[in-house]
């Protein structure tokens, strides 16, 4: 029976990013499988490589330099230079530039499925990856010193390290008997990519409104990515909306910072809710990405988050092959996890705040947000830990 040194269940942005990060951490000198539901070539029906457009934060993009990953993506990403943050009908108002900032840009938003193609390849590039596509796993049985994987098509195979990187409802977790807590927002978010009267040009925004924030991130062709959050009745009001009807209900919300919104993509629309392991470990187990947790789309943190997962798992690997070559021991597992412990933690506990403070017309809290943002823009002490934590310059 063939035997890895790790095996990565899910082939997202999680999954790929951490066979490609263990593999140029380790030279090369580590068998990696993937194993992948969803066909390879056919990224677009990969729910991990839809329509949807994620910012990668600054932190992000120096994690993907360092692992010689970047030039994958250095022609299909827009740059965010500014972020604006306001709350409909109020005065509150925060910016962020690139040049306060001195660097080059605040992050960068790519789509997804342009991404799905890129790791496709380079998984398929690299020699120390076996990639199992399409198929799933159907048991898995742990002893002391490894873990047996059973395919659906019949094939096995042995490993060091298992890990879970197979979205929020994570099959292998629930093999495994891995608790899952839920917290539901009661919130659904409609994406669409739009255009508008004037284009962004790398300004991005996040309008607060009374049922749920808007996030308008630029795209390339002067088009922008629309994350609009609101209720579920509400969103399957908008989704069942024609073009015209859709298109003034999300001027009213987002406002005129970029003029009239002259068209919108076929929008999709999916609810949104809190999910997370307590635990990110288990016997030669580990989890990262949204199978750790996802979270609320108010501050785009939910992928960055992940690929600091991913990075300190590959480091920890790293690290553990470098001193005695088992990287499925527990002492390696242990200190995966409290790395990411208090990230995750914080990350959360902020999404979920913000939620919370923002999605609501109490007037206390109207006045006191509206404060918050104004403080943002002029003290410097309160800005600049928020700055960090947009930009992904946190410790892992």
């Amino acid at each position: 029976m063939k035997c890895y040194d790790i095996a990565i269940i899910g082939a997202g942005m999680a999954g790929a990013t951490l066979a490609l990060a263990v593999d140029r951490l380790c030279n090369g000198q580590l068998h990696i499988a993937v194993i992948e539901a969803h066909q390879i070539n056919q990224p677009q029906a990969h729910p991990g490589f839809d329509s949807r457009a994620i910012a990668l934060s600054y932190g992000t993009v120096s994690i993907l330099q360092r692992l010689k990953l970047w030039h994958h993506f250095e022609n299909i990403v827009t740059a965010i230079t500014d972020i604006e943050v306001s709350d409909r009908g109020h005065l509150g108002l925060a910016n962020i530039t690139s040049e306060q900032e001195n660097v080059e840009a605040l992050g960068y938003v790519v789509e997804l499925e342009n991404v799905g193609r890129i790791y496709q390849q380079a998984l398929n590039d690299c020699p120390t990856i076996d990639y199992f596509c399409p198929a799933k796993v159907a048991h898995i049985e742990r002893t002391i010193d490894k873990v047996t994987v059973s395919l659906n098509d019949g094939q096995m195979f042995e490993t060091r390290l298992l890990v879970a990187a197979d979205g929020a409802l994570s099959e292998s977790c629930q093999q495994l008997n891995v608790p899952l807590q839920e917290i539901d927002f009661e919130q659904f978010a409609v994406i669409a990519n739009v255009c508008t009267e004037i284009q962004p040009q790398g300004r991005a925004f996040e309008r607060f409104t009374e049922s749920g924030p808007v996030a308008f991130l630029p795209m390339s062709q002067g088009r922008s990515s629309v994350v609009w959050c609101m209720s579920e009745s509400r969103a399957q009001q908008i989704m069942q909306a024609d073009e015209t009807t859709l298109m003034t209900a999300l001027q009213k919300d987002f406002g005129w910072r970029l003029g009239k919104i002259t068209k919108v993509g076929k929008p999709a629309c999916y609810p949104l809710l809190l999910r997370y392991r307590d635990s990110v470990v288990s016997h030669r187990f580990a989890i990262v990405g949204n199978a750790a947790q996802t979270l609320h789309p108010i501050a785009g943190q939910g992928f960055n988050l992940g690929i600091r997962d991913v990075i300190s798992l590959a480091e920890e690997v790293s690290s553990a092959y470098q001193l005695h070559g088992d990287i499925g021991c527990y002492s390696m597992l242990s200190h995966y996890r409290q790395r990411r412990e208090c990230d995750r933690k914080q990350t959360m506990s902020l999404t979920s705040s913000l939620v919370h403070c923002f999605s609501n017309h109490w007037p206390a809290m109207r006045i006191g947000r509206n404060l918050g943002l104004l403080a943002i823009n002029h003290l410097p002490y309160i800005k600049q830990p928020i700055v960090k934590r947009t930009m992904g310059l946190v410790e892992r």
